[in-house]
């Protein structure tokens, strides 16, 4: 059985000192996500050249999850490819659905911190708030 404390430490660091949560001046891909249900408001930042996601960050207000989420997130695509993180983010949908199996969900590295939101179905559009706005970003931008 996997420790339920070391989870809440992930979320906590990640919500208490998160690395990427920073205005990012040469974005060139900038998207805003909104969650009224829980007031969660972010904007993603991503500078994304040839393909590849080289810098990233997120500024705005919401509750622990969705800062967590989004923090870890930006720490798993970076250095990655729009394709690459695109994966990565159904991936991610597919786990908080109930979806993924044990070794997909690895995979999610950190992420899989927040396998357990899918039992609390108001915490889901939190959870998924990060990565739906980048979804949409990439998309948009395509």
């Amino acid at each position: 059985m996997e420790n339920r404390s070391f989870y809440n430490e992930i979320l906590t660091e990640h919500n208490m000192r998160p690395e990427f949560k920073h205005d990012l001046p040469d974005a060139n891909i900038v998207l805003e996500g909104v969650n009224p249900n829980c007031g969660d408001d972010i904007w993603l930042k991503l500078k994304v050249e040839n393909g590849v996601i080289e810098d990233g960050a997120f500024v705005g207000d919401g509750c622990a999850i969705s800062q967590a989420s989004a923090d870890i997130m930006l720490g798993m695509i970076i250095g990655k490819s729009e394709e690459e993180a695109l994966k990565l983010g159904k991936l991610f949908l597919r786990m908080i659905q109930g979806e993924a199996d044990d070794e997909e969900i690895e995979q999610l590295e950190e992420a899989s911190a927040l396998k357990d939101i899918a039992h609390m179905p108001a915490r889901v559009k939190c959870a998924v708030l990060g990565w739906h706005t980048l979804e949409e970003a990439l998309k948009k931008k395509q």
